[in-house]
């Protein structure tokens, strides 16, 4: 007889038992819930039906005793699988509209390891050793958008913004049935807004050219965006994605999962100030008090705050990306810088160190000036980060310098 693994147990087992496939209809992680409930089985020595039948009477506590003594049993297995297995099996009896009483199989997890909070370093080594685009791509799209792993399997090319290749900050919309909940009862109408960084629509275009070479056709609109890498190219399973960042993380050294990628962007949001309901929005949470926000404008007030976080969020470099939409610009400096005089370079460079903002010290008081006896112009010129640029360019504005810190100065025409 076949070994029932949780690579086959939706084929070899799942598939012969209805009541287990109508369950995994309402589910997303088929396959991981299928096998936690095929191991309960197996300990218990039931069929699915049977264990459904024990609560045949409403009255009956048989079930709820059965997982209690589960609970308390002595089996090679992590208190954390143990706890997941129980809550498996109540997901079972639930949709199968079984009722079971809460106190069923309750476990107590205390936290025995620190949550984890990646730095810059450690995700530019883990991008290094990824030996492939999709690996690249998959660890600055995790790192940019929140997107969960569940709905990392799922996405599909068609829930980028239309011409995302083209925009500065593409948005990434995720509708409710890719999301936690799948949009049933208290989760209808929940998406999740969020957005490319530079650097990861970067990896991610180079990923697809990367794949569509080897598939040998183009991507369309309802092609799942993250594909195994033999062919025939399927979609790549939830479980696979941990099997990615398991070899990788082993390979650099550096503890990494893909829920710290959700907590790395949740502490740059919070560092810039964003409200909780717009960063609920961007993580694929409920919002809290507030009505119809996925509309266009929600949306660009979304991304223009978006791009307050992505020299925050960015990490392949010790500078941030340029996108393909400022190169052509920036690729002009030299020519912008040989329009100034050394005085004015000199005082561009000055007026820099004014910003207030940026730099948080004080300005001099109004009417100041520079050494050289003129106002310091700090209205003709500001210092600002790449990810800014393309905003000061549209105004109007002209790049003056670009220093070496990833900063630019630009003036006012």
């Amino acid at each position: 007889m076949e070994k029932i693994t949780n690579t086959n147990v939706l084929e070899s087992w799942a598939a012969q038992h209805a009541e287990v496939e109508i369950w995994l209809g309402k589910l997303q992680r088929k396959a991981a819930n299928a096998f936690d409930l095929y191991r309960f089985c197996l300990w218990c020595g039931k069929t699915p039906s049977e264990l459904l039948s024990l609560k045949d009477n409403p009255a009956s506590k048989e079930a709820e005793r059965l997982l209690d003594v589960f609970v308390n049993s002595k089996l090679p297995l992590k208190d954390t699988v143990k706890f997941r297995m129980t809550v498996t099996v109540k997901s079972f009896f639930k949709h199968s509209y079984r009722h079971l009483e809460p106190a069923a199989g309750v476990m107590q997890l205390d936290k025995v390891k620190p949550t984890n909070k990646p730095s810059k370093e450690n995700l530019r080594k883990l991008w290094n050793y990824a030996l492939n685009p999709r690996d690249k791509s998959l660890l600055t799209f995790v790192c940019s958008t929140a997107i969960a792993k569940e709905t990392v399997s799922s996405l599909q090319w068609q829930h980028l913004e239309e011409n995302w290749e083209n925009v500065e900050l593409p948005c990434v919309n995720v509708p409710s049935k890719l999301l936690k909940g799948h949009g049933i009862r208290k989760y209808a109408g929940v998406q999740q807004i969020t957005f490319l960084t530079p650097e990861a629509k970067r990896d991610l275009k180079n990923y697809r050219e990367w794949v569509e070479q080897k598939m040998g056709r183009k991507m369309t609109a309802e092609d799942n965006v993250f594909r195994n890498l033999c062919a025939p190219f399927t979609p790549i399973k939830y479980y696979n994605l941990g099997g990615v960042i398991w070899g990788l993380t082993r390979e650099a050294g550096v503890k990494f999962s893909w829920h710290d990628a959700r907590r790395y962007v949740n502490t740059a949001l919070e560092e810039i100030g964003i409200s909780e309901n717009w960063a609920r929005k961007i993580r694929g949470r409920k919002v809290r008090g507030e009505e119809a926000p996925y509309s266009q404008p929600a949306v660009e007030q979304l991304r223009a705050k978006f791009r307050e976080a992505v020299p925050l969020l960015e990490f392949t470099s010790e500078t941030p990306t340029i996108s393909r939409e400022l190169e052509d610009r920036v690729k002009a400096l030299e020519s912008f810088k040989a329009d100034l005089t050394p005085e004015q370079l000199e005082k561009a460079k000055r007026a820099g160190l004014l910003m207030r903002k940026a730099k948080n010290v004080s300005a001099p008081n109004d009417g100041e000036k520079c050494e050289d006896g003129e106002h310091c112009g700090e209205d003709d010129f500001k210092q600002i980060g790449e990810a800014e640029l393309l905003q000061y360019l549209k105004d109007g504005w002209k790049i003056a310098y670009k220093l070496t810190d990833g900063q630019v100065i630009v003036r006012r025409e």
